[in-house]
This record gives C-alpha cells, sequence and structure tokens, in this order.
C-alpha cells in the first residue's frame, strides 16, 4: 500500500526552483498567450535570476513540456487535503474537480493541445503516461483502497483500474480540446464523470 507521505516525498524534496518557474510561465501563458509571454517575464515572476532559469530550461519551448509537472503538483497538495472518510468514488470525483478547475482557471486550451500532441513523440519523465507520476501514485492509493474495503469490483487489477481511468480523464481533455463549444471542463466531468465510475462500484456500495 503506498502511503500518503511516500506519494509526495520526492516532490517535497525539490521544492523546487522548478515548480516555481513552471508555475510562473503556465500563469503567463493562460494570462497574455504562449508568444507574447517573455522569458524574461517568466523570471520577474518566479522571482530568480536568469542563470537560474538556464540552469533548468534551455528556452521557453522546454515549457511546453511541463504541464505534466505542474498538475502533479496540484495533485501534491491535493493529496494532503484529502478527507480519509470519504470513499473511494468521493475522493476520485474531488480531485477530478478540482484540477479541472485548475485548468479551467489557467490552462491556455490551444496549448494544452500543443501538449497533447506533443506526447505523441515524447519519452521520459515528463510524459503524461509515466507511471512514476504522482497523478498514478495516488490514483494507485485510492483505487487500490476501494478495493481492499469492498467499494470498487475486484474484476481488475488495480493497475488495470487505474489506467482505465486515467483514460477517462484524458478523453475529458481531449475533448475540451477539441470542442470550443465546451467552455469548462469541470462543469462536464462534473456531469459525466459520475456514470462513468458507476460502473467500478460494487454492489455493496451501491445498496449504501
Amino acid at each position: 500500500m503506498i502511503e500518503k507521505e511516500e506519494i509526495c516525498m520526492a516532490r517535497e524534496r525539490k521544492v523546487s526552483t522548478e515548480s516555481k518557474i513552471i508555475s510562473a510561465a503556465w500563469n503567463l501563458f493562460y494570462k497574455y498567450g504562449y508568444d507574447k509571454t517573455t522569458v524574461d517575464e517568466i523570471i520577474e515572476m518566479s522571482g530568480i535570476a536568469k542563470s537560474t532559469f538556464y540552469h533548468y530550461f534551455k528556452n521557453k519551448d522546454e515549457l511546453l513540456s511541463t504541464l505534466s509537472t505542474l498538475f502533479d503538483d496540484k495533485y501534491c497538495s491535493l493529496a494532503d487535503e484529502l478527507d480519509e472518510s470519504m470513499n473511494s468514488f468521493d475522493k476520485l470525483l474531488y480531485l477530478n474537480k478540482e484540477v479541472f478547475n485548475m485548468i479551467d482557471e489557467s490552462v491556455n486550451r490551444e496549448l494544452m493541445a500543443s501538449l497533447y500532441s506533443s506526447q505523441l513523440v515524447t519519452k521520459g519523465q515528463r510524459h503524461l503516461l509515466d507511471q512514476n507520476r504522482i497523478y498514478y501514485k495516488l490514483l494507485m492509493k485510492i483505487i487500490s483502497e476501494g478495493q481492499s474495503k469492498g467499494e470498487i469490483i475486484n474484476d481488475f487489477s488495480s493497475q488495470e483500474l487505474v489506467n482505465i481511468y486515467a483514460m477517462c480523464e484524458r478523453a475529458f481533455i481531449y475533448e475540451w480540446c477539441i470542442n470550443k463549444e465546451r467552455t469548462s471542463i469541470k462543469e462536464y466531468s462534473t456531469r459525466i464523470l459520475p456514470l462513468f465510475l458507476y460502473k467500478f462500484r460494487t454492489e455493496a456500495i451501491e445498496s449504501l
């Protein structure tokens, strides 16, 4: 079983000048657009020296592949906020709502679409499918605990259910990227995700 403290341990050791740069960059990309944001503006908002920026990133373009890091920083903070009295489904819905709300409020749709396109060729640490990400570790904790408590079906392994759930969330993001009529990804997923999660439920929790 993965303990909550273990999920974010490696990330917290960094706290991370890199995270400050990434957060500042995506804030500016959302506010002004990628093309109109300069490295100097990112440096100023991060509160770092120019040499420090170039220690982590060769140029602004490299920041386009860091959105998974931004998400994992958010998941790390949410892990500390989870109410352990909630069942596994409420935990998953809470994480989804909070992260998708962050997307609504701070992630540029066109850049998100570019990120998803880049994942077709990107490999290694920043790949969205990297199972070492905090995202996957947190999902594994919630889903495996849900199975051990009899809340989630055991027809599939914990790993299979993690992958299925993550695939569902990627589908929401893909739909939001290509369908400009969907102004809020959080509102869309809040309506649809419970229908998807219903298939994960055991008969025992359905009767509660």
